[in-house]
């Protein structure tokens, strides 16, 4: 494990590499990833229990074990920025086009939507409407109108999630509503998080206009709990490696396209 001997706190991203990468080498137990990080053991407990609802780690009594690497999980947030990163670029820009000034829009979380809201600079006079700390935080200088939905704080994800987003969700009505996802087939949009899938569920039906922001990565995945059907969605930003199957069964379902 790297050594952590310096004055800059570690962000929670590189932790929770450091904590991968010790992990690597067999269990550690807390007091271990405490002196190696140089934080607290709360810390280090809150860490594994974010790494662990990813799926990258099993705690175990006093410590933790890093997972196999072939199962199943959900990428940690900064893994995700990496994953098809030239393609979200350019479904962000194609994003970024049906974004009209004045308009109200929502930005769920993921890092194809976090992609779109550093573009949304070139814009004027949004009121933009989020669950997602990344992209509030993208945006708290740019002059637009931000709300935040409140709820329960997710940390893998950086969101607020959870029945605690109804009372400020169910009191908008939203123009325009863009969503990542983990996972995507003929059922719909799927998701780790229960309480991820009930808040983009209450924000799809606030909308005005729901679009999707899915490179072909996420096409035939599926993952715990649907967050949205089909229907659900008027259009999809993609990339040009969507299956041609796939593309078939959205222009049956009357669902634009967009691919970058």
């Amino acid at each position: 494990m790297t050594n952590c001997n310096n004055n800059r706190k570690l962000l929670l991203p590189e932790r929770e590499s450091l904590i991968c990468e010790a992990l690597g080498n067999g269990l550690q137990t807390i007091a271990e990833l405490s002196a190696a990080l140089q934080v607290s053991e709360a810390t280090v407990r809150r860490d594994l229990r974010s790494l662990e609802e990813s799926g990258a780690i099993r705690r175990v009594h006093g410590g933790a074990v890093r997972v196999s690497g072939d199962e199943k999980r959900e990428p940690l947030f900064h893994e995700k920025t990496t994953l098809h990163a030239d393609e979200k670029e350019r479904i962000a820009e194609a994003a970024l086009s049906l974004i009209d000034d004045g308009d109200s829009v929502y930005l769920d979380g993921g890092s194809t939507v976090l992609a779109l809201a550093r573009k949304l600079g070139s814009c004027r006079d949004l009121t933009i409407v989020t669950n997602s700390l990344m992209s509030a935080a993208e945006l708290m200088e740019s002059g637009h109108r931000l709300i935040l939905l409140g709820g329960e704080f997710r940390p893998l994800s950086r969101t607020l999630v959870g029945p605690l987003t109804s009372p400020i969700g169910e009191a908008l009505h939203i123009g325009k509503a863009f969503f990542g996802t983990i996972g995507f087939t003929a059922s719909g949009v799927s998701t780790t998080d229960p309480g991820e899938a009930f808040t983009k569920k209450l924000i799809l039906g606030r909308a005005e206009r729901a679009i999707l922001l899915a490179d072909s990565g996420k096409f035939g995945r599926t993952s715990l709990v649907n967050a949205g059907i089909l229907e659900d969605f008027d259009t999809i930003v993609t990339d040009s490696g969507v299956p041609i199957e796939f593309l078939k069964i959205l222009k049956k379902h009357k669902i634009e396209v967009i691919q970058t």
